[in-house]
């Protein structure tokens, strides 16, 4: 039998009505934010000022703690201590307190008065509305003296703690909490420069070299990229259209041989990207998702989700002909159909998370977050404070502005929201794109439902030199015949998570985030005479219409 899953298993544990009834009834929402706040003690956020999630959350009633992961942590996060400068800035918020403890710089030598940002108000967020309705923010230096503000320059472009400002920790521990509500007590959120960087941290955590990593067949190439340098393998699990397939999962973990894999135990760690995978598109479902976390259970896995697209989730693909579904109508409908994340169904403690505002808000901001445990988080810390430092302070006084003293969470919702038809309107115009221009005989695809790429298949063994030339040849002859016609994609082969196996199909990444409508459906066309090319197909149109 699985084992059981969130509030399944808090009642085998033989949890009370009451603590179910609590960790039901004691969800965070968007209302809510206010009456939590008011409720909290003064907000402090001064110069590198210590902040952890537990002073923005709700309280721990009702839910089971993590689970230990000594077990799994690498010899290098175990050696890790904290950090005495960092620690010894908590100190600063000591009413006055004169430090000549810290080398933090003073502010009068900061060349920067202030800086003024114009952002869209809610609900003109286009370009053109916002060059007509934007508000203008200013940034100062000294917002906080001047009671202007609860985050100023003064603080921002100094030194601040690993976990990021409080201000920003404040906001996205609130934000986690509003989608996810993490079933177990002693979750916690720090801020990342990103999710790559996060990524390569978590791997120094978890992995010793040899060591095996799960993920899916095709991979983010720059996760792959990042591991094997600390001595990782990769063992690809099987794909279908939902992504992850959780029986390829269980049958390499039941079956794990250690004498064919240089004597290592078998792997325990799983990286999956769940919405919208990178390269595929897939997208798993809740029961999907469900299936993984258990069998994680049942191997006792750790899992990293990577998650930069869960807010790009789309409607449903009805087809050029059908009427589009109707988009959700509050934030309550919105956070219902989005598919729940593995960290909402996490009552061990089992996944980090992470999230960021880079496909979201801009990449090169170069801000996110993580959620895990308590240990997990404090061992993440640990690896931030002797690398990055601090997320970039101009990056996170900006999202500040934005998100908390334009948007609030309401307004947030309303831009991911907003985000969520613009890309299904992107993913409409290519998938079209591909029905109009495209050789069936040869090309097939599923429209994405998440995320920012589409994945086309190529039946490559219908190829005129299939058997005389081998598969990558064949796919490197298409990539090249593409760029001929003037379009660029992105090989398959690049994403393999086992680098020496190629696998024996053909696919082609396409994304349609980046190209106008018009660009993108001519790319497509470009792409159809590349096939047609190469497969010395006749030239006529998937619909029927000629060239």
């Amino acid at each position: 039998m699985a084992p059981p899953i969130a509030t399944e298993t808090l009642l085998m544990q033989g949890a009370s009505d009451t603590q179910i009834a609590t960790i039901q009834s004691d969800r965070l929402s968007v209302n809510g934010v206010s009456a939590r706040r008011s409720k909290a003690p003064k907000f402090a956020g001064g110069l590198a000022a210590y902040t952890i999630s537990d002073m923005y959350k709700s309280p721990r009633s009702g839910k089971p703690k993590a689970k230990r992961w000594d077990h799994r942590l690498s010899e290098e996060s175990k050696a890790r201590k904290p950090s005495s400068l960092k620690g010894a800035a908590r100190f600063l918020q000591k009413p006055g307190l004169i430090s000549l403890g810290g080398g933090l710089p003073s502010s009068q030598y900061f060349p920067l008065e202030h800086i003024d940002i114009k952002v869209p108000e809610v609900p003109y967020f286009s370009e053109e509305e916002t060059k007509a309705f934007g508000v203008i923010k200013r940034i100062g230096k000294h917002d906080i003296a001047e009671d202007k503000s609860i985050y100023d320059l003064h603080v921002a472009l100094n030194y601040g703690q690993s976990t990021g400002s409080a201000q920003m920790m404040r906001f996205v521990t609130e934000h986690t909490e509003i989608v996810h509500q993490p079933p177990y007590q002693d979750w916690q959120c720090t801020m990342t420069v990103g999710s790559t960087s996060a990524l390569e941290l978590a791997f120094r955590m978890f992995i010793e070299r040899g060591d095996y990593i799960l993920t899916e067949c095709y991979t983010f190439s720059s996760a792959a990229e990042t591991a094997r340098p600390l001595g990782a393998n990769w063992i690809g699990v099987a794909m279908d259209a939902e992504g992850l397939v959780p029986s390829d999962l269980d049958y390499i973990l039941t079956n794990w041989d250690p004498k064919t894999h240089n004597d290592k135990p078998k792997p325990w760690l799983l990286y999956t990207v769940p919405s919208g995978q990178n390269p595929t598109g897939a997208t798993q479902s809740l029961q999907r998702r469900k299936e993984i976390y258990c069998l994680a259970q049942k191997h006792d896995l750790f899992i990293i989700e990577d998650e930069p697209y869960f807010f790009l989730q789309m409607q449903p693909y009805t087809g050029p002909s059908a009427p589009d579904v109707p988009p959700p109508s509050s934030h309550e409908d919105f956070l219902k159909i989005l598919v729940p994340s593995l960290l909402s169904l996490d009552t061990d403690g089992r996944v980090m998370r992470l999230d960021s505002f880079s496909k979201v808000i801009a990449p090169g901001m170069r801000i996110g977050w993580i959620t895990a445990s308590e240990q997990i988080v404090e061992r993440f810390i640990r690896h931030s404070e002797v690398s990055i430092q601090n997320p970039s302070g101009p990056s996170q006084i900006i999202l500040f502005k934005l998100l908390e003293e334009t948007w609030g969470h309401a307004g947030y919702l309303d831009w991911l929201m907003n985000l969520r038809l613009e890309y299904t309107k992107r993913r409409d115009n290519i998938v079209y794109a591909c029905e109009t221009y495209l050789p069936r005989e040869v090309a097939s695809w599923t429209p994405p439902m998440a995320g920012m790429f589409h994945w086309i298949k190529v039946e490559w063994t219908k190829h005129p030199a299939y058997g005389t030339k081998s598969m990558l040849e064949v796919e490197d002859e298409i990539f090249h015949a593409a760029i001929d016609k003037g379009t660029l994609t992105s090989k398959g082969s690049w994403f393999r998570a086992e680098a020496d196996n190629p696998g024996d199909e053909i696919f082609f990444r396409t994304t349609f985030a980046t190209a106008t409508y018009e660009q993108t459906a001519e790319a497509v066309k470009r792409f159809g005479e590349a096939l047609r090319t190469a497969f010395q197909l006749e030239g006529e149109l998937a619909n029927g219409a000629h060239d």
